[in-house]
């Protein structure tokens, strides 16, 4: 790509800090397309023939059919998934027979009770994670509360001295707020590093360490085994937010060592606006996993109602009160579609969408209208391409009413998402058309 015409920059995001291994290499990239009409027109339409042939070869291209979609080109699933075909079947059922029908007994007769780790353990699959270590239930940010503070208590019971907590100073919003909040009631410092930062700034103080996988701004993807590999070098340990990279990308939770790891569920996964979030705390932390909010639901005898806490075994005990059943099993419906995919095909499929769409919008957008903030290295890149450019709003706005959704950023970046199970390449070719003539006119 030619960075005359898309340049990159940070948009204040951690210096770049490549995954463990080579970069991988993108597809030969096309220089700057000519400036008259007819040149104009014949790379749009070997543009799109490129998109038909990528789109006849995608080994995922039968999973569209899999989803609830229209003519829109849906590119914010990023934030709220499409809506899989095999959810609202199912949640007719949990609703008219389980619910209405068989009612309590449902808990036992149809696996209500065990739906968090059940749950949990497909959820796990997609991250890496080995059956046993994740349970699924409350938001993202309970969950991380749960896990910052939980993580600070293991830390502090190797050492008293270990009083900082470090974070993301890129991270979504909650997750600093959260982690502030933990910090005032442990005792501890917050300290906000750029990801990138992190191995040299942890040290003998380090507790722990939260950093997102994916910038939620600019589609940075940060260095997991790193990171993880030099908190644990410090004495720490590290908990990561994966709200943008699972579903998207393989995060190897068990074969990196991580500690704990949170996320959402209603991106990438598609399980339904609101969808329970997961906990992840690793087979051996999960002895001395002491959650700052005991509940009912994840004591080791839950209904002997005694007035102590004893925690229950392994991943129950991220628990804390009755499950949401009906989001639960909506988001149980929607991984149905995951049961014969590899995130290793959605991954390679991720970034020749996000390659593609970098390479239409270097030809069809003018030079100097848009200016990229996501990395253009694919060891660097999740599953999302921002375009920073001026009246950001209103060119997203204008999108959305002519067919392309993606969303806005505060203050000048335009967000778009690529969820490969359901995105095709004529999509993103037609999608940076339609932005090359919303895009503002010089002069």
């Amino acid at each position: 790509m030619s960075d005359a015409t898309i340049p990159t920059e940070s948009a204040g995001a951690a210096p770049r800090s490549p995954q463990s291994g080579p970069a991988e290499s993108g597809p030969a990239e096309s220089g700057p397309a000519e400036s008259g009409p007819a040149e104009t027109r014949l790379s749009r339409s070997a543009l799109s023939d490129e998109a038909a042939a990528l789109d006849a070869a995608d080994r995922l291209r039968a999973k569209r059919d899999a989803f609830v979609l229209d003519d829109v080109i849906y590119l914010d699933g990023n934030s709220l998934g499409a809506l899989p075909r095999a959810v609202p079947p199912r949640l007719a059922d949990a609703v008219g027979r389980e619910w209405g029908e068989l009612r309590i007994r449902s808990w036992e007769e149809s696996g209500w009770w065990t739906a968090p780790e059940r749950i949990g353990d497909r959820v796990g699959r997609l991250v890496g994670a080995a059956p046993g270590q994740m349970v699924v239930g409350d938001s993202t940010s309970v969950n991380v509360f749960k896990a910052v503070v939980a993580a600070v208590r293991i830390a502090q019971e190797r050492g008293a001295h270990r009083d900082q907590i470090l974070v993301d100073e890129a991270t979504f919003p909650t997750d600093g707020y959260i982690a502030e909040s933990a910090a005032r009631m442990t005792g501890c410092t917050l300290r906000p590093v750029a990801a990138g930062d992190v191995p040299g700034a942890v040290g003998a103080r380090t507790a722990v360490t939260l950093v997102n996988h994916v910038d939620y701004r600019t589609g940075r993807l940060h260095d997991l085994p790193g990171i993880t590999a030099a908190v644990h070098a410090a004495g720490g340990l590290v908990v990561w937010d994966l709200c943008h990279s699972a579903g998207a990308l393989p995060v190897g939770l068990d074969a990196h060592g991580v500690d704990l790891a949170v996320g959402c569920t209603y991106k990438y996964l598609n399980g339904g606006p609101g969808a329970p979030a997961y906990l992840y705390v690793a087979r051996a932390h999960q002895p001395r996993f002491d959650s700052p909010l005991p509940g009912w639901n994840s004591h080791a005898d839950p209904f002997g109602m005694a007035s102590a806490y004893t925690p229950a075994e392994g991943s129950a005990r991220g628990r804390v009160g009755t499950p949401d059943i009906l989001s639960m099993l909506a988001l149980e419906a929607a991984l149905e579609v995951w049961d014969d995919v590899t995130i290793e095909d959605v991954r390679a499929k991720s970034l020749a969408l996000t390659d593609f769409f970098l390479r239409c919008v270097e030809d069809h957008v003018p030079a100097g209208r848009v200016q990229s903030v996501t990395p253009t290295a694919h060891a660097e890149r999740g599953s999302q391409v921002a375009l920073r450019c001026v009246d950001a709003g209103e060119v997203m706005a204008e999108l959305t009413r002519r067919g392309v959704v993606g969303d806005f950023r505060r203050p000048d970046v335009l967000r778009f998402g690529f969820t490969p199970l359901y995105t095709g390449f004529a999509e993103v070719e037609r999608a940076a058309r339609v932005l090359a003539d919303v895009l503002p006119k010089e002069g």
